[in-house]
Formats: C-alpha cells, structure tokens, sequence
C-alpha cells in the first residue's frame, strides 16, 4: 500500500501520523518480543530547578509566546521533539531565542528596524500554545516582517547582517531604554533585507554564514562605523546567520533537513578584511542557523510544524574539517526553522 498525499491534512494530524511512521520504522515493522517491549530509556535530563530563563518562540508575522524553560526536557539528539507554538500554517514558527524575564527583547524586522519590548509583554504558556500578537502596536508596514531577536544587555554591541551582505556593528547603549522605537538601522532598500543579528562582547570575531554552508570569519574591529560590504556573494545565495566567535570557539550549524554540526574555529581561519569570499562551512544548501556554543549548552531546533527539541551540545560531534553534520531532530514533510542556544 503507498503512502497517500497527506499535504491537505491538517498539520498536527500529520505530524502524528509522521511520529507513528517513525516508530514503526525504529521497531522494524514487526511487533515487539516481550523483551523488545520494555520502556523507552528516560530523557538526558526529567526535569531542571525552576527558572526564570524562557525559550520564546514567535512567527515571522509576530504572532509569539514564551516558555519557562524548565518545561523543556531534554531529549536524545536525533529525537523527534515535542509540540510548541501553535501557529497557523501560512505564518510558521521562524524565530527562537532565550532570555530571563527580567529581560527585554531587542525585535529586528526585516526592514532593518528596532523595537524595545519586555519579556513579560509575551504572554507566558505550557510548551504547546498560540501564544499573542506582540506586533500590532509597532505599525509593520505591508511587507515587513520580524526578522531576528536579542535579549537586551547593556554591554558590548550588537552585529546586523543583510541577506545581501552588508554588516553593521552598533554600541550597546543604542538600544538602551530610550531608544526610539522602529529605530532604522541601516537602508534594506539598498543594502537587503536584514538577516540575522547577534550579541558581541566588542572583541571577538564575527562569523557570517550564508544558505548555501559558506561562512567568512573576520574582527568586529574592521567594520567600519557606517558598516560594510561583510561577504561576496554567488548567484542565488544569501546570507542567513551571524556569531561572535574567538580562536577556540566552536560554531553549531544546522540545516533545513535537521542535521546539524559544531564547526571547530581553530579549523575556520579568519580573513584580515571583511568583504571576501566565503569558504564552505557545511555541507549542505540549506544552511538555517549558526551559532557559538559550549559543550554544556543546550540546543534547542524548531521547525515550521512546530515541533521542539532540546539536547546538550555535547552530544553533537565537533569538527575541524567541512561534514555533512548529523541527524538532530527527526521529522517528515517538515524542515528546521530556526535554533538557539542556551547556557547556564
């Protein structure tokens, strides 16, 4: 019997047949002996102390809800994750980040504008939600969408990229309390739409991914006030992620398909200019996320159906050289959407 087009059905009902079909292809089709029976091993991790730290999930249409994180628990990599934001399925989970709730939220469009919004604005639900709008009063325009998300500190500086390449790199006291809201931060007009954008402590390396696994490393220091050209692109490519990294830092790229690696910087050497070509990262033309990590982190991988999955980065292997990456999260007639970090 084939397997019919469930495109039509209804995106929950699908990924629970898809969850099925995967235990099944794991018992090997057959049922299980009274020895095969027995319970699945428990999680890395049941549980952790209550905190304060969220994971917040919002929609490219801001659509958004935050987490405790406690309410996570870790899974093996390579699992098929648990259910989280509820959205519909033409405005799809697109941004994951964490931060305490004490926090605000630094919430980068796609036309190169800033808003200030506290965490607790986010309305506060389980792990499966819808969650609220948190972007009606910022008057998007038509076109404009959420494009990227940092906890606020008063420190350091924040880097953003354009998917055209452009880079910019802004003190921290930029986007303090009396920021203007809708601040512009450069013209997405010329230089693109904005791509990513991440946190730097002003002395480290900046590392600018693209979607097809290339990446260029080079010092925050050489990008000039007004910004600049950050990586020379190839026809079709587009730049998807940024990091702060030093010498000894490890990078976890992830990919559409849900396979992910840590990228070691001492086998990544920086260029002494910005503006040049990109080496190949990952394999992959895909290429979703990158960012900086340390063995005891957690991951954490959403994709556009919803689906969450948390484990440590320990478990992903890490390397010098170019790799193909592994199995992170499993999921059909599904893709990654986006990943974060979180540590301790």
């Amino acid at each position: 019997m084939e397997r019919p087009d469930l495109s039509h059905v209804e995106a929950a009902v699908r990924a629970y047949i898809e969850a099925l079909e995967a235990e099944l292809e794991r018992l090997g089709g057959k049922k299980p002996s009274s020895a095969e029976a027995s319970p699945p091993p428990p999680p890395v991790e049941a549980s952790e102390p209550p905190t304060n730290v969220n994971v917040i999930t919002l929609t490219a249409a801001g659509l958004g809800k935050r987490t405790p994180r406690h309410l996570y628990n870790r899974q093996r990599r390579g699992g098929m994750g648990v259910f989280d934001l509820d959205a519909p399925d033409d405005d799809p989970p697109a941004i994951l980040t964490v931060a305490d709730e004490s926090q605000h939220l630094l919430i980068f469009t796609s036309q190169a504008r800033c808003f200030r919004v506290p965490v607790k604005q986010l309305a506060e639900t389980p792990v499966r939600a819808r969650g609220t709008l948190i972007s009606g009063k910022m008057g998007l325009t038509a076109d404009e969408k959420l494009a990227a998300v940092l906890p606020d500190e008063a420190k350091g500086a924040v880097v953003v990229v354009s998917r055209n390449g452009f880079v910019r790199h802004l003190r921290h006291h930029v986007f303090g309390e009396y920021m203007k809201p809708g601040i512009n931060l450069f013209d997405a007009g010329r230089y693109g739409a904005l791509a990513a954008a991440c946190r730097t402590p002003g002395d480290s390396d900046l590392f600018i991914a693209t979607r097809q696994g290339k990446a260029i490393r080079f010092s925050e220091k050489l990008v000039p006030p007004q910004g600049c050209a950050a990586i020379r692109l190839e026809a079709g490519d587009e730049v998807v992620a940024v990091a702060a990294v030093y010498p000894d830092s490890g990078v976890f790229l992830a990919d559409s398909e849900g396979k992910g690696t840590v990228r070691l910087m001492e086998g990544f050497n920086a260029n002494k200019s910005a503006g040049g070509g990109g080496k190949i990262a990952m394999n992959t033309s895909t290429l979703v996320a990158a960012l900086t990590v340390n063995s005891q982190d957690d991951i954490f991988i959403i994709s556009r159906l919803g689906k969450i999955i948390r484990f440590l980065a320990e478990e992903v292997p890490a390397k010098t050289g170019v790799v193909s990456g592994v199995n992170c999260i499993t999921f059909r007639a599904d893709e990654t959407a986006a990943a974060a970090v979180s540590g301790y």
